[in-house]
This record gives C-alpha cells, structure tokens and sequence, in this order.
C-alpha cells in the first residue's frame, strides 16, 4: 500500500475477511521454463513518450523527468503460453552513472491495483540508487495502463473496507451490499478473473527482466508490493537480486483476510494520536488526557452508529467512519495528526447536529471512499485478492468473528474482521497460494507501530525469508517508512543495500533520533 492506505487504501487495498482453509499443496517454485515462452522473453521493447494526452499530468511529469514508457506483451495464463495475450505497461528512468550501473531495479508501491509507472519518479530521493540501476515501473496486469481493464470492477463506491457496523441488521445490510459489488465484478469477462493473480503479476515481472536483458531482477516494494517480491523470491530465486520489502505483509495471512489482524494494530495508532492531541488540547480542545480524546471519538462512533452524520455532501455512518480513521492514521507526522485532530474536530461538530464543511483533503477522501469518482484502486485490487486465496462463503462465520472481538476491538474490529465481495466471488482461484518460505536474501523494513501491516506480520515475513534481515522503526505508528518516516537508519540501510549489496550483520531496531539496538 502507498502511504495512504488504499487503498486504499490506497496502499493498503488489503481487506479483511476470513479465509477458506488453504488447498493441501501451496504453490512454491515456478515449473521450469517452456520454449513457449522464449518468444516473449525475447521480444522488443519499444520505448515512446509517457504521456498519452493534454490531461494526464502523470504522463506530463514521467516526460519531464525523461523517462521512458513501453508495453510488452504477456501470456494471460501462463499455462497456455501460446493462448490469449494481454498487455502489460511500463516506464524506465535510466541509471543516472551508466559506467556504474549494477542492472535494473523494479518499484511497487502496494494496493493491489495501485499503478506503478509514476513510482520512477522517486529517484530523485535516492540518488546514490538511482546512479546504479535503470529505475523500472509497471501497472500490473489489469491495473491503470495495462491490460484486461475489464477486469476491474464497476462500482459506485470507492472502497469496500466498510464496518459491520454495531448490529446483526448492520452487518446483514453489508452482506448484501458486498454481494451487489462481487456482482459489479461479475459484469467483467469471468475467463480473466482467475488470472489476476500476484503469481501472475510476479511471472509478468520476470517476462520484464528477460525482455530487459537483465539477467536478474533488484526490487523495492511497499505494503501489498511485499508480498508480490516475497512471491517472486519464491518463484524465481536464481533470478533474484537486491530486494527490499517495506512495511511487509504475513505472507501466510494475506488474500481477502490480510486485515484481519490489524485492529488492535490500529487501535494502538489510535491512542498514539490521542496522546499527542491531548498535550494540544488548549489549543485542539479535543480532550486533556488520551482518554478524553479518545472518549472524543467514542461519541462521535455512537452518533454516526445512530444516524450517518452530514458532512457536505457526504453522509458518514457507522460503515464508513472506522475507514476515514485508519486511513488518516497510515501516517504519524505532524502535518497528517494535525489534519486528523481537524478532522475529528470538523466530526465532533456534525455528530451534534451541526451543519459542516469539510476541508479538501476530508473531501478528497471521502469521495473515494463512498462513490466511483475516486481512483478506485481497490476496484482494480479486488480481483487480485480474490485470485490468490479463497474466502469463506458463509456470511455467519464473519459476523461471529466480529462479535467475538467486539469488545476489545471495538472500533476497528468490525471493519477488519469484515465481509468483503471475495466471499461471492463468480470464481476460484486457479492456483493454490504461494508458499513463499525460502532463504533468497532480502532486506525487510518497517515500523513497529503499523496500524495497516502489524509488526506481527512483518515479523511472519522475516521467518519465512530466512536469509532476510529486519530492521524495525520502534516509536512510529505509520505505514511506509523508507524515505517517508524521516529515520536515516532506515533510509541508510536500504540506500547501502541497494547500491553495495550490504545487508546488516543482524536483526536490529532504531528510532527517528539515530538510537538503535
């Protein structure tokens, strides 16, 4: 996931519902190669101008930059390599020292369904990095430029993380509004669907080096993007270079119940920020103590449970207030507590009736999250989800989950542990999930207060890849921390990595200060 959770969610198009006892076999190693693909491995690549008319400014900025976009062609399923195609979109900045150049370095930014040609952009920010590699982008298979939009779903909502709400009638109205949106998925070509898959996206990402001429593939991934390098590390680890994976999933729990997890998680983000703003309550007023600003927010759960409040032209309910939280709560900085304290100031108001206007950044987001004018990354991320691990189709088992968890989740709980579209899913997953336990090294990063990826995760990640090293960001409740937390142990770490090839001698923690341990 981005910084802003996608989602989602940005970032975090990972959606919490419950999975389906995996197959008996997890899928690990990818067969070996056929002579089939050779005539994709060897295609060329035609590089042109990135931006595709007068309004699209990302095109206008990668031009800008001088970077380079192309598109290459790919099996849609690669068991049948010689069956339908689609294309897959790409951008290239290349290494600013070409007598230094090391090879080519991949970027993902999370979701599922985030695009990631723009992501080369961010060279600038690591220039020691961005002199040894050509710095690739892609928008994987069904998402932005690539092919198979039609897979994407039609809604006339932005996200789908919604609460249960505080009731079984609350619940039961999402169960059918989930059921309306599988349908919104439906609509699309149903052969696609189980192709959308990260192992697809990961054998997409290989085609790319063959097609690159590079004989191995360096990576940095963020959120759900760390799953996508886990699974090539298991698929293709002879072809594997430098990989660092920021903010890393439990690769054992992701699929349509990755958040399940999240909300103590999120909890935890929650109070963090109660405390700061109660040492500002004379100028915030939201509370002397973390437990009044907390209590603060309580009342405003309550109000928006008893009546959607009016914010502008939004109506924000009980479904829709724990996500507008835990998405401001993706990041720890002062600019972003700052704009959460206004905005729960700007709640405060409408849950007593009054009439309110929301800032532009509040706007912003609850338009993508309550309507399909937003970028909708979860629409292109949820076929994704529902591809790589099977959800439960029995409606009871979410809300028993729920109820079970209420009391110590209370806030977050019911949208974590919630149904989504996967449990009425058109079809099943073509593969069994991946497997992704290996000892290909790796780089993993993140902050021990992540309310979207918990630190248990990121722990799950480190196991699994056992030739990896961790570094943790103790004190920080964000998501993302490379380049975005402000912790030069971080950005060091991952800079000398990625330009000399050094991992750290063990395990180890820091804060934003420089302490370590």
């Amino acid at each position: 996931m981005n910084k802003t959770p996608l989602l989602i969610v940005t970032g975090v198009a990972v959606f919490g519902t419950l999975a389906s006892p995996p197959p008996p076999a997890a899928a690990t190693l990818e067969p070996r190669r056929t002579g089939a693909l050779a005539r994709f491995e060897q295609q060329e690549i035609v590089w042109h101008g990135c931006r595709k008319g007068p309004d699209d400014a990302a095109g206008r900025r990668l031009d800008a930059a001088r970077a380079r976009c192309a598109e290459i062609t790919v099996p849609l399923d690669y068991a049948r390599p010689d069956g339908r195609t689609i294309k897959v979109a790409m951008s290239r900045l290349e290494a600013t020292a070409p007598g230094r150049r090391r090879g080519v370095l991949l970027i993902n930014p999370g979701g599922p369904g985030v695009p990631g040609l723009s992501q080369v952009l961010i060279g600038s920010a690591m220039p020691e990095v961005a002199a040894r590699y050509d710095l690739i982008g892609m928008d994987p298979r069904f998402v932005g430029r690539s092919g198979g939009a039609s897979v994407g779903c039609r809604w006339d909502t932005g996200t789908f993380v919604r609460s249960a709400g505080p009731s079984r009638a609350t619940f039961d109205e999402g169960v059918t509004a989930m059921r309306r949106l599988a349908a919104g998925c439906a609509g699309s070509d149903h052969g696609m669907l189980p192709h959308a898959s990260t192992r697809n996206t990961a054998r997409d990402m290989d085609l790319i080096r063959a097609a690159l001429g590079a004989p191995k593939l360096s990576y940095l991934g963020v959120s759900y993007g760390t799953y996508l390098g886990a699974v090539y590390l298991r698929m293709f680890p002879g072809r594997a270079d430098r990989f660092v994976l920021d903010s890393a999933v439990d690769p054992d729990a992701y699929g349509p119940g990755l958040l399940r997890p999240a909300g103590p998680a999120m909890e935890a983000a929650l109070r963090a920020w109660a405390a700061w703003a109660a040492t500002r309550h004379d100028r915030l007023r939201l509370g002397a103590t973390a437990g009044r600003v907390l209590a603060t927010v309580d009342r405003i759960a309550r109000a928006a449970g008893r009546r959607p409040l009016r914010v502008g032209p939004h109506r924000v309910g009980a479904s829709v207030l724990p996500y507008v939280l835990a998405a401001r709560l993706a990041d720890d900085g002062e600019e972003a507590y700052a704009s959460l304290a206004a905005d729960v100031a700007l709640l405060r108001q409408a849950a007593r009736g009054a009439r309110v206007t929301p800032a532009a950044s509040l706007d912003l987001l609850l338009t993508d999250a309550l309507t399909g004018a937003g970028e909708g990354f979860d629409r292109a991320g949820t076929p994704v989800l529902c591809a790589d691990r099977a959800a439960s189709r029995d409606p009871g088992t979410y809300f028993r989950d729920i109820e079970a968890h209420r009391a110590d989740e209370p806030l977050f709980g019911p949208m974590t542990r919630n149904i989504s579209p996967c449990a009425f899913w058109p079809t099943a997953p073509a593969e069994p999930p991946t497997d992704v336990r290996t000892d290909a090294p790796a780089l993993i990063v993140g902050a021990a207060g992540d309310p979207w990826t918990p630190h248990t995760g990121q722990r799950a990640m480190r196991r699994a890849l056992s030739g990896s090293r961790m570094i943790t960001l103790r004190g920080a409740y964000r998501h993302g921390v490379f380049l975005a937390a402000g912790a030069p142990c971080v950005d060091t770490a991952v800079t000398r990595y990625l330009s000399g090839g050094v991992l750290p001698a063990a395990d180890t923690t820091c804060t934003r200060n420089g302490a370590g341990g």
